[in-house]
């Protein structure tokens, strides 16, 4: 590692723990004013915006980028306006910082409160999504955190100039160089906490290579376990939404579990509704004998098929014998991240809801709800499937910490 790297490394953080210094003496009302600001200048500067967008996905396109990652990537006219209302969305939030959690009164006179209060320096990094860049900065900054941006180099231009939107030193862009990455990964003085998001690859190495403590954003592999008393039509609707709506994102469906009591009539249905939106089916060899003798389309699943995060139009099928079995194939192929159960029986659904892991388990709903804004977060800045400090979506209150403010009128230890 140059002199020169580690400089401009800790230049980097040194800059953004400042500005979390003079934000932790800021108002609410400044802060939220910030994000209003910004809000306002991605709608003034939507053609450079989309310019620069247009240059990166020129670029990505040459390059052969996937589909998947190419939808990440496009930032058009209805995106920009969505994500102007997103940060709109974010300034109008209650602010965290400074909530009493708790307030108690000790013997000794001692008042006590747990007050919330902001992380500090943040630093995130994610690939082709330049929305994130947008809506991480606005979350930190309305939570009163400093934030360091390293976006990958597919989104350099559109990222440039989503950040020149928040005039505020508290938003950084950190260039796309691995070298520099590998050292800020090093400052634990300097950055509080890292929030990986992006595949596989990505997470690994920044788990294994940070001395900050990360959050893991990790792959998106969601499972429906249509339950042998579900409605079909019920069914039908939360396979096709959670599938086929947005292929190329983390809370997609990418695995089809169904009772084997009912999937001789259900699932040649279902497939029909997923053959009709292109979507190719890899099945276990039950779920393709019974395709096969139904006239439908559909492949053998290779091994890595089951646990595969495909973000693209294909699903994994298996056809299993109860709520045992779905419940153990979750248990060895999800990723903690959405798992979704379509029934009819209370009992069933709330054991499903108790005994899966994952950061959002939903009966009867579509896995595209696991999202900030679906949930009411507002923006979000990931999605964790760690579980300390956050499991889930992290909005505003995930951004902050709590700690003691402690009032006394002279009292001693003894």
């Amino acid at each position: 590692m140059s002199a020169e790297i580690r400089l401009a490394a800790r230049e980097l953080a040194e800059r953004a723990r400042l500005a979390a210094r003079k934000l932790a003496r800021s108002s609410s009302a400044e802060r939220e004013q910030a994000v209003r600001a910004a809000a306002d200048a991605i709608l003034l500067r939507r053609r450079e915006i989309e310019a620069a967008n247009a240059a990166d996905m020129g670029k990505a396109r040459a390059e052969g980028l996937p589909a998947a990652m190419l939808d990440r990537l496009r930032l058009d006219g209805d995106r920009i306006d969505a994500l102007a209302g997103s940060l709109r969305e974010v300034a109008a939030l209650p602010d965290p910082v400074g909530e009493v959690v708790e307030a108690y009164t000790r013997p000794n006179g001692l008042r006590v409160e747990r007050v919330r209060a902001p992380l500090g320096v943040i630093l995130m990094i994610y690939e082709s999504r330049p929305n994130v860049t947008a809506d991480a900065a606005a979350l930190c900054l309305r939570s009163g955190n400093a934030a360091l941006l390293r976006g990958g180099s597919e989104a350099l231009q559109t990222n440039s100039a989503l950040v020149d939107c928040f005039e505020d030193e508290a938003v950084q862009l950190v260039p796309p160089d691995r070298l520099l990455l590998d050292e800020l990964l090093q400052l634990e003085d300097k950055i509080d906490l890292c929030i990986p998001r992006g595949g596989p690859g990505l997470i690994r190495f920044i788990a294994e290579r940070s001395r900050v403590p990360v959050i893991k954003h990790y792959q998106g592999v969601c499972h429906l376990y249509v339950a042998a008393d579900a409605d079909l039509e019920v069914a039908e609707r939360l396979l096709v939404n959670g599938k086929t709506q947005r292929p190329g994102v983390c809370n997609a469906l990418e695995c089809l579990l169904i009772d084997g009591r009912i999937a001789g009539n259900a699932l040649p249905r279902l497939a029909r509704a997923l053959r009709e939106r292109n979507v190719e089916l890899r099945c276990d060899d039950r779920a393709l004998r019974i395709l096969t003798e139904a006239g439908a389309s559909a492949l053998a699943a290779q091994p890595d098929d089951f646990g595969r995060e495909f973000l693209d139009l294909k699903l994994a099928v298996a056809v299993v014998d109860g709520a045992d079995v779905a419940l153990a194939h979750i248990a060895r192929y999800g990723s903690r991240h959405t798992e979704s159960i379509c029934t009819r029986d209370p009992a069933l659904a709330e054991r499903f809801l108790r005994e899966v892991d994952a950061s959002c388990v939903l009966w009867n709903a579509s896995t595209r709800f696991n999202d900030g804004g679906e949930l009411g977060l507002g923006a979000e800045i990931g999605i964790s499937t760690s579980k300390l400090h956050a499991y889930g979506p992290m909005g505003l209150r995930e951004l902050t910490c709590t700690r003691f403010v402690v009032r006394g009128d002279g009292q001693v230890r003894t």
